[in-house]
């Protein structure tokens, strides 16, 4: 039977020790397809930007749920959007300003963010380097956007979300920032909207992944898988845990859940 198939990108996919999607995990993706299963990633990036284009030309899914579900594309077909509220942006900026937080979003080659001081600091600590383009953030407040990004110490999150009962801020895997996400929007629902556009049950679904905003979509999905340096949480909420992004997890997996 044809089943739908998710895979987070960062860590799940692309292993970020050398920045590379394992020859292993492209053969699952591979063997998935040919055997007439849908394929889709589930990511919180957006995948149309300079970062995530190339990856998405080599993994050359059937479905994107991109933007933690607030953005869901059937080969080049949007059929779902949301966009975030801009009076609830408006506020959010305002307060994050105040309190020194920094926010924002990059949109193809650009990079807007409030407080960039705090972005260029931590790119250069764990990056080694930051090579943003930074333009003025005033400009998110006449744009359509999906959801946000945060980059400082988690405890910032937390304050964030204390704040806004309209918001929820799962940590990234690395826990220096979390995405922002309006609360209706996650991966999970993203899924459940391919499902009804495939005509296919949640049942008949596997959803991977390795960190916080995995949760729902891994809880949810017929059958939820975490890679081996998932968190903790995320390996109690899955059905099935595999081995490290580096140590061939995904296809791995596949081949004891008899995917492939």
């Amino acid at each position: 039977m044809k089943k739908l198939i998710s895979f987070d990108v960062d860590m799940t996919l692309l292993d970020h020790a050398d920045y590379n999607i394992p020859k292993s995990a492209l053969k699952a993706v591979e063997l998935l397809k040919k055997a007439g299963n849908i394929v889709a990633i589930a990511t919180g990036r957006d995948m149309a930007n300079h970062h995530g284009k190339p990856l998405a030309d080599i993994i050359d899914p059937d479905a994107m749920i991109e933007l933690n579900g607030t953005k869901i594309t059937v080969g080049e077909k949007i059929i779902y959007r949301h966009y975030f509220d801009k009076s609830l942006l408006r506020r959010l900026a305002q307060f994050c300003l105040k309190k020194g937080y920094a926010i924002g979003v990059t949109i193809g080659d650009d990079d807007y963010y409030f407080n960039q001081n705090i972005i260029d600091e931590y790119d250069r600590k764990y990056w080694g380097a930051s090579f943003r383009n930074f333009k003025n953030p005033e400009k998110l407040f006449d744009m359509d956007i999906g959801t946000l990004a945060y980059v400082g110490e988690i405890s910032g999150a937390y304050d964030i979300e204390k704040n806004f009962n309209e918001l929820r801020c799962p940590a990234f895997a690395a826990v220096h920032g979390a995405d922002i996400i309006e609360k209706g929007n996650s991966k999970a629902e993203g899924l459940k909207r391919l499902c009804s556009y495939y005509g296919i049950d949640i049942a008949d679904t596997v959803a991977f992944g390795d960190s916080y905003n995995d949760l729902e979509i891994v809880s949810e999905a017929g059958t939820g898988v975490a890679m081996g340096n998932a968190i903790e949480e995320l390996k109690n909420a899955a059905d099935f845990v595999t081995d490290d992004v580096g140590k061939d997890g995904v296809y791995n997996a596949c081949v004891k859940l008899g995917l492939i």
